[in-house]
């Protein structure tokens, strides 16, 4: 079941709620019992084979977290601690890896070694990728003593609560189940108003942008991948567009997310802040799936970079950090743990090159960035001067780089990703609709003189295209996010409580705000029944 879909907001929302709020004024035990109920209801909803899927992994998982909290409280070594950690992670790895690499793997042997395995086509459980890290996460936290009790209860609503269970954010249990033990479970109009606010945001975002640029651009990707030598502004309009897609998609899935949870009284962390505006990769790391890179950050990056230092330290290698840093230091305790990261970061986003190549992608650009500012601190000792170049220079740069890479994440095949490429830096020529030649006159003349050539797309899908282009981008570099209009109630956890940078659409109870949403809620709600899914649904 999707947040986009109408058995959800019409018939699974209206009924968790008013089971939540009934059972809760009297029970809050039940009322929390009731919202585990749900939340495999909505897991089992598109396939009930999922629950039977997920519960053994639920039910070994939390075995082995409640043995690593005995150890913890003195019944065995840390030695013993660990090797059940170990154990713990690797069953999470070996669940995730066959239902989602099985077939990948199989079909590269075959192309690679000309074997003839047998692809199983598995179905890929909802949301695996974000429980899957989930899950490890819960174990490493309880083994390093971070979390000192929980009940089979407090587990599964941890990881079952249906808002953030099938594309995150990925939440840790010391941040969420404070909130649940706190939790009222009664209706909260300020909650309530302010979780359709967050909803609907989301889902004109999904339905309206995302879904309506979606089938301007996928003839793009298909074109290549059917026969190629896409030009240079389709591959740019290609490139530009499905990064404008997904980040509508995502940000609008965030922004649901959080709504749903603050109907039930839990702010979820903040997992989007207006990545397109970032004026460095690394800026934009820190801002695009914030909770993913917060996870890898905290559970890949640093064991990785603590691990590497020691090791250097222990040769009496010189480590990392300040003016002096020698070129072996930093491949050795940047750039290597930064691309592994950045690798582990595109396998989890799916099983094929295109991913692969884009996480490692953009582990080279944050390595670049990290080297530039080491660099630039001494080629450039007027801060001011340098942060007024870089802001403008950089976020071009920024902007390029990651649309650029895009490229790898949609494109259905690596021959179709390099078509795309070459056609972005003009290999495959410049080309307009057919239209623009239509009539012989000076314009025809002219486009041919300079070697732009014709070509069989339309003049109003060109157009379309361009002008969708245009409204996202507007929209997303030049508007406040949601965020920023709702800040001054809190719309995510982390999110201080001030006033927005833009007062005059900082939300209200109000009644033109009420209007307003309204409106939004309608013209959203109308757009639903189209081909539409969240892109990150099945990570």
């Amino acid at each position: 079941m999707l947040f986009n879909s109408s058995e959800f907001l019409l018939v699974f929302m209206p009924a968790t709620l008013l089971g939540f709020y009934l059972l809760g004024a009297s029970s809050r035990t039940w009322a929390l019992r009731w919202l585990i109920l749900a939340s495999l209801v909505f897991y089992a909803w598109w396939r009930p084979v999922n629950v039977l899927i997920i519960a053994p992994s639920i039910v070994i998982n939390f075995a082995l977290a409640r043995i690593l909290l005995r150890l913890n409280e003195g019944e065995g070594t840390r030695r013993a601690s660990k090797a059940v950690l170990l154990l713990g992670i690797a069953f999470n790895v070996t669940f995730l890896g066959y239902f989602k690499y099985i077939d990948f793997i199989s079909s590269s042997i075959n192309a690679v070694f000309g074997a003839n395995l047998v692809l199983r086509h598995i179905i890929l459980p909802l949301g695996i990728s974000f429980i899957t890290f989930q899950k490890i996460a819960f174990l490493i936290d309880v083994q390093a003593g971070r979390v000192k009790s929980f009940t089979l209860q407090d587990y599964c609503i941890f990881v079952l609560f249906f808002p953030q269970l099938i594309a995150g954010p990925i939440v840790h249990y010391r941040e969420m189940l404070p909130q649940f033990h706190a939790a009222s479970c009664r209706f909260d109009k300020e909650n309530v108003a302010v979780g359709f606010t967050l909803l609907f945001f989301g889902l004109f975002k999904k339905v309206v942008f995302a879904d309506h640029i979606a089938p301007l651009i996928t003839p793009i990707y298909e074109h290549a991948a059917a026969g190629g030598g896409t030009s240079f502004l389709l591959a740019w309009m290609a490139a530009i567009g499905f990064t404008l897609q997904i980040y509508f998609d995502f940000s609008g899935y965030s922004d649901m997310a959080l709504g749903l949870a603050r109907f039930f009284g839990i702010r979820l962390p903040q997992n989007f802040d207006s990545p397109l505006r970032a004026s460095s990769i690394i800026d934009f790391w820190l801002r695009w799936h914030m909770t993913l890179t917060r996870f890898l950050t905290g559970y890949i990056y640093n064991p990785l970079l603590l691990w590497l230092t020691r090791r250097r330290l222990a040769k009496g290698q010189p480590g990392f950090g300040g003016r002096n840093t020698t070129v072996g230091a930093f491949v050795n305790l940047l750039m290597f743990p930064t691309v592994i990261t950045m690798f582990v970061s595109g396998l989890w986003h799916g099983a094929g090159y295109g991913f692969i190549f884009w996480g490692l992608l953009h582990g080279f650009y944050l390595t670049i960035n990290h080297g530039w500012r080491l660099v630039a601190a001494r080629l450039w000792p007027d801060r001011s001067s340098y942060v007024r170049f870089m802001k403008p220079a950089g976020f071009i740069l920024t902007f390029v780089s990651v649309t650029s890479a895009m490229v790898l994440f949609r494109s259905p095949t690596m021959t179709s990703a390099i078509d795309l490429a070459k056609g972005m830096i003009g290999l495959n020529g410049i080309a307009l609709p057919q239209a623009f030649f239509d009539h012989p006159g000076h314009l025809a003349r002219t486009l041919h003189g300079v070697g732009v050539i014709a070509e069989s797309w339309s003049i109003e899908d060109f157009a379309k295209t361009a002008i969708w282009i245009s409204v996202l981008m507007f929209v997303a570099l030049a508007c406040p996010n949601t965020l920023q209009i709702l800040a001054r109630y809190e719309p995510a956890l982390g999110v201080k409580s001030q006033s927005t940078k833009f007062p005059i659409v900082e939300w209200d109870a109000t009644l033109p705000w009420a209007i307003a949403v309204s409106v939004i809620a309608a013209m959203a709600i109308a757009s639903i029944g189209g081909p539409s899914e969240f892109l990150y649904w099945q990570f």
